[in-house]
């Protein structure tokens, strides 16, 4: 079939669908005049002719104009009214229609102020190709009428109106059109979608090509092996075992340029509103950037009037003299003593990046040496378990506790920082200084007076962070340098900036076929929305790194799990992977069967050329690292080539077992390697990660910066809280959305009775925290504290 011959039919089918779809609303619907002062109002979906929700039900697909009413004419509802039939409520309700998104519509139409009459509209009088094809519809001359012509009709008697009255095109098409662009979208707007462009479309023809070969057989080219690999500054990327051709590569790297990804890049760094359903720039590579030291103007990044790199070094410096100070024991806690352990307060972003930088550092040799003495830990879950592991033998006049929120209001944060706050008042008292001299605020500068009010001292102890800052892009901001310098010291934070800046300039000047991130991008993008693979697997070679992947799984799924482009339109290819992992060799003990046997999943692997700590015990021939690192070449090889029927038949397996045994392989992977695990080498990771993620976006044409997806489950939680408070208070029973969530809701209620005052501490020991150090050994088991606090509040 000819390319002429598929949009004709194409087109036919479209034609069509509109012709059926007006036909349709033809027999369900006319127009119903009314004086101006006796039209009904559409807010409760009513009609003041019929008792049907038509107008609501129509409205759920899009902005009519308040002025038009539509009621069923040759509905079987409309037959029984003429003929005399009443008809119950219940029986007039239809079922509510599913609209499509609402991003298509760009504006709401505008009302049309006049009244229409009983009549139906022709099909003849819609110009098809407009409705079809434009946003908006040019008026056919049968509806067309002039503003004076409106006048004169609106002031002529009532029957002159129904014999000349005729529906205005404008009236109905408008909104007929955004109806149909729902279904059918415009040329106009498919032609801003990436996927309509040529580069585009001669990937996916390129991919029909690439699903016929094998891995096997590619990594036997040996001029495609010699190039598909990239280093910088330590950095080795083989990308050889991805199903990619040296064509795939141009192919991308074409699309690549077609999104001006170069200009996108551009744009990022230098402080341009990217995140434009927020209205803010997005400079996470500024928070690992040089001193400006003298810069000329023109390399200065301004934010509304604001110099960024000035701004973020008068934080970085404050966090050296504070972190200094504590380790020093210049500062000190309320009752004196030094301050040794630290709690970080946070959810999300304010969490799992610092925890993994930590989880990094603590068997890298200078960071166990800075350590010794110090403890930190990760307070994110609002389950009290976690409060109790997170306080559990701790000792509250030595801890200072960090609360990482960006606005200092998120729901989870505050409860757990309301109760550590009880846990220090009541070891010390509800004294406020016992708050200003044990807990630290890491915030917007927008939330200095929430701040405040909490407790916290904003001269000394409160640490800003900007809008231009998304929660999980912000490690290398105080949500990280808190906590991390006070464990560690403020130098070794700043060697882990060093390795980010290293791959922020990578980004920023390497040729994008040289460029690692870039490269990773454009062969996610491959993976997902060309060969159809919807997840893909971290799999870091080093126990060191065991919270990457779950880092990277927020980074990557809230950053590029969207469903519309920056036009307001609806994607029509896939995007964002489901991203998991598991340090090896765990991992190939848990998932790896499906990995080499089930759904195809691409692999990252990332491995380092020494260990942290390497061990080579009597007798062994290979250190325990030659070992780990054995696996790490093995298995993408397993992967690629798999294992053939013939193979396995050569073993002299029985033939009923041999399917059962053969691997089709084909699956793609790719390798990493870094010298070594250090504070500079997870900078790098974290960067080339952040940039990964931001191509894919970039190429898709999404927002990488935005999350509004979390807001409506926040919302409904705050909901649910209501009905469980008043349940709680009154004992009536709950009535929620829906009776599914009433009957759930009605169950945990009633088998989870709390118990007031001493009864629920008596009945829940479980909410206890407890106070045990390895000063505290007299006491076994350990001493309970009572969280209730009674009296802790701030006088």
């Amino acid at each position: 079939m000819t390319t002429i011959q598929s949009d004709f039919q194409v087109k036919t089918v479209l034609y069509f669908a509109a012709c059926m779809t007006i036909l349709l609303l033809q027999q369900s619907y006319c127009f119903v005049p009314s004086p101006a002062h006796q039209r009904p109002s559409l807010s409760n979906g009513a009609c003041s002719s019929c008792s049907t929700t038509t107008n609501r039900q129509f409205q759920s697909l899009h902005h009519i104009p308040q002025t038009i009413l539509f009621q069923p004419l040759y509905s079987s509802k409309a037959s029984s009214r003429r003929k005399g039939h009443k008809r119950s409520a219940s029986q007039n309700k239809r079922p509510p229609k599913q609209g499509f998104h609402q991003s298509h519509v760009d504006t709401e139409p505008e009302a049309v102020e006049f009244d229409v009459h009983h009549t139906s509209v022709s099909h003849k009088e819609l110009d098809l190709h407009h409705v079809i094809g434009n946003h908006d519809v040019q008026e056919s001359r049968a509806g067309h009428h002039t503003k004076q012509q409106m006048h004169d009709i609106h002031n002529q008697p009532h029957h002159h109106q129904q014999q000349h009255h005729q529906p205005s095109i404008q009236s109905f098409s408008k909104p007929m059109s955004n109806l149909l662009r729902h279904i059918i979208p415009s040329q106009d707007q498919s032609k801003k979608l990436v996927s309509n462009t040529p580069e585009w479309k001669r990937l996916v023809k390129h991919a029909e090509y690439i699903k016929q070969t094998h891995l096997r057989d590619l990594l036997l080219d040996q001029e495609r092996s010699d190039k598909l690999f990239a280093e910088h500054d330590g950095l080795y990327l083989d990308y050889s075992r991805q199903r990619v051709t040296l064509e795939t590569m141009d192919l991308l790297l074409d699309l690549a340029n077609k999104q001006g990804l170069k200009k996108k890049i551009n744009a990022m760094v230098t402080g341009e509103k990217i995140n434009w359903t927020e209205n803010r720039a997005v400079l996470h590579t500024a928070l690992r950037s040089e001193r400006n030291n003298g810069a000329s103007d023109g390399s200065r990044i301004i934010v509304d009037g604001e110099d960024v790199i000035d701004e973020v070094w008068d934080v970085l410096d404050q966090i050296k003299y504070f972190t200094e100070a504590v380790r020093s024991g210049e500062i000190r806690g309320f009752t004196g003593k030094r301050l040794r352990n630290i709690i970080s307060v946070g959810i999300g972003g304010s969490y799992l990046g610092p925890e993994f930088l930590h989880e990094c550092l603590k068997t890298e040799p200078e960071g166990i040496n800075k350590s010794l003495g110090y403890t930190l830990r990760f307070l994110s879950n609002v389950d009290p378990v976690d409060v109790e592991r997170a306080c559990a033998d701790l000792d509250p006049e030595e801890t200072l506790v960090v609360i990482v929120s960006k606005t200092f209001t998120t729901s989870e944060t505050m409860l757990n920082a309301r109760t550590t706050r009880q846990w220090l008042w009541d070891f010390m008292g509800d004294d406020k200084e016992v708050v200003r001299k044990h807990m630290v605020a890491v915030s917007s500068i927008s939330s200095i007076e929430r701040v405040e009010a909490f407790g916290i001292d904003t001269e000394k102890y409160f640490f800003r962070f900007w809008d231009w800052v998304g929660g999980r892009y912000s490690v290398c901001s105080a949500v990280g340098g808190i906590p991390i310098s006070l464990l560690y010291g403020f130098d070794l934070f700043e060697k882990f900036l060093h390795g980010a800046r290293s791959i922020d300039e990578h980004f920023i000047n390497a040729p994008l076929k040289e460029n690692i991130p870039v490269i990773m991008g454009l062969l996610g993008v491959w993976n997902m929305s060309f060969l159809g693979y919807t997840s893909r697997t971290t799999l870091p070679y080093a126990e060191a790194l065991l919270k990457l992947p779950a880092h990277i799984q927020q980074l990557d799924m809230e950053s590029n799990g969207k469903k519309a482009t920056k036009f307001g339109i609806p994607v029509d290819y896939p995007v964002g992977e489901v991203d998991f992992g598991e340090p090896g060799t765990n991992g190939q003990h848990s998932f790896f069967q499906l990995l080499h046997m089930g759904q195809i999943v691409p692999c990252e692997f990332i491995g380092f050329l020494h260990s942290q700590h390497d061990l080579c015990i009597d007798g062994e021939l290979l250190s325990s690292h030659d070992e780990l690192m054995a696996n790490f070449f093995a298995q993408p090889d397993a992967l690629a080539n798999g294992k053939t029927a013939e193979e396995v038949r050569a073993e002299g397996v029985d033939e009923d077992l041999i399917i059962h045994r053969t691997f089709e392989g084909n699956r793609p992977s790719l390798s990493l390697l870094a010298p070594k695990l250090t504070a500079y080498s997870c900078g790098q990771l974290l960067a080339l990660y952040e940039h990964r993620t931001a191509v894919q976006g970039f190429i898709w044409d999404i927002n990488s910066f935005d999350q509004w997806g979390v807001e409506l489950g926040k919302k409904l939680a705050c909901d649910v809280k209501d009905h469980l408070l008043n349940a709680r208070k009154t004992g009536k029973t709950i009535r929620a959305g829906n009776p599914a969530t009433s009957r759930i809701l009605n169950y945990y209620v009633q088998n989870s009775q709390q118990a007031s005052g001493e009864e629920l501490w008596d009945s829940n020991p479980l909410t206890s925290v407890t106070r045990k150090t390895h000063h505290d050994i007299d006491f076994f088991p350990p001493v309970r504290h009572d969280l209730k606090g009674a009296n802790g509040k701030l006088t």
